[in-house]
């Protein structure tokens, strides 16, 4: 796949390929810490080993030139010139991501002066997806627009310019995990980020270094389990409803013990909330269920992770999963459909939707000896509830079989 975007960016630019760079932003999931980002809780990442692929050289001027492996035409702007946030979300398109990266480094007071020549590709069918593909695609344009301007910027500081991105430029009203997870994760590793603090930690996971397989490979893989509905997340009203609706909890309940906090769940004391939760009506009280209960079992998460207790993991992945559906109120009849046959599938120890957990994707963590076999079945499984929706995914993408991969960085040719 890198040889192919490198031949694209010399085809656009009729540059030698020595120039050509590349930036890798790997997709990521999230086995537990589900819809509590935007409250300030505690989430886990980690990255895997598929991705999106920005090919790009330095333009000679201020001039953006972009194609796309998964989308048709060229888009052409300027980095000199002034991008405004979309009003219209029906109007966004793939160049939008572009664009607002140029919008998010300008809003931050950065100096561009250098555009680029570029190809992105990301992976068939994995798009729109529910593993954070958009955080992915502004990520990898940021880096790329950073390296051609010679900006030196920390992980951090490109966290929140995604953010500026996704929240002012988009108008997706998202938190920190996905850019997190994103540019922070490390092989081996499960991410703990503090949204509320944008702190992250790190927790190894020890039965790596005592894996009988190669290259210390971790003894789990990963299964990402497509539905074949599409999901553009900046479109949707559901996903900013329930952060509208969390934060209408969490007003309630500080007003009710006297506090004049920010309306975030996070700002409210679990005891509090224990006291409190009655005076919420059903769909509030639902919503704050599912983040004080979701924040239990990261904190249990965090424990069986380090211990490699990958048993008691995945049972916290399927609760996890089962709240989202039952307390946060996602996910449609299909996606749920294929979160109950990974349940079943051999092999399989937790699953979960992916990303907001709408349409999209489900993910499960297997025994790595029977992930081939867990793929199969649910495949055949899916395929036997909905055979239209999976006439429409590509044989090769129903059921990926994945391991676990590494941060966003940026590859110079050798």
């Amino acid at each position: 796949m890198l040889d192919i975007v490198r031949k694209n960016v010399v085809e656009i630019s009729g540059r030698d390929a020595r120039e050509v760079r590349v930036v890798a932003c790997p997709y990521r999931i999230c086995p537990l810490g589900a819809h509590i980002d935007h409250q300030g809780g505690i989430v886990t990442a980690m990255t895997i080993n598929y991705g999106v692929l920005l090919g790009f050289v330095p333009s000679d001027d201020a001039e953006v030139v972009l194609q796309s492996g998964q989308f048709k035409g060229i888009t052409r702007f300027r980095v000199d010139d002034l991008q405004k946030p979309i009003e219209n979300r029906g109007n966004i398109t793939w160049e939008s991501y572009a664009r607002g990266a140029v919008y998010a480094l300008q809003n931050s007071g950065y100096d561009l002066r250098k555009g680029i020549i570029g190809y992105i590709s990301g992976v068939n069918g994995l798009d729109s997806s529910g593993l954070s593909s958009s955080a992915a695609v502004g990520i990898a344009y940021l880096l790329a627009l950073e390296n051609v301007n010679d900006l030196v910027l920390s992980p951090v500081d490109n966290i929140q310019l995604d953010k500026s991105i996704e929240n002012r430029y988009l108008g997706l009203e998202n938190g920190i995990l996905d850019p997190s997870a994103i540019l922070l994760s490390r092989y081996g590793y499960l991410t703990f980020m503090d949204c509320k603090t944008a702190s992250p930690s790190y927790v190894y996971f020890s039965e790596l270094s005592k894996s009988q397989q190669p290259q210390g490979r971790p003894p789990f893989k990963i299964l990402l389990a497509f539905s074949g509905l599409q999901h553009n997340l900046p479109k949707s009203r559901g996903y900013n409803m329930r952060v509208f609706e969390c934060k209408e909890a969490a007003r309630a309940l500080l007003c009710a013990s006297g506090s004049e906090d920010a309306p975030i769940l996070r700002k409210v004391d679990p005891g509090v909330y224990e006291a409190q939760k009655c005076i919420l009506d059903e769909n509030l009280a639902k919503r704050a269920e599912h983040y004080f209960s979701e924040m239990k079992r990261v904190v249990k998460g965090r424990e069986a992770w380090a211990r490699g207790d990958l048993q008691e993991l995945g049972q916290l992945i399927s609760a996890s999963g089962r709240s989202s559906i039952v307390n946060y109120e996602c996910g449609s009849k299909e996606m749920i459909q294929l979160y109950e046959i990974l349940l079943k599938a051999p092999g399989v120890l937790g699953a979960r939707f992916s990303g907001a957990g709408f349409r999209g994707c489900c993910l499960a963590i297997v025994e790595s000896d029977r992930a081939e076999e867990a793929a199969a079945y649910v495949g055949a499984e899916y395929e036997r509830s909905q055979p239209e929706l999976v006439s429409k995914i590509p044989a090769d993408r129903r059921v990926l079989v994945c391991e676990p991969g590494d941060s966003a960085q940026v590859i110079l040719q050798s």
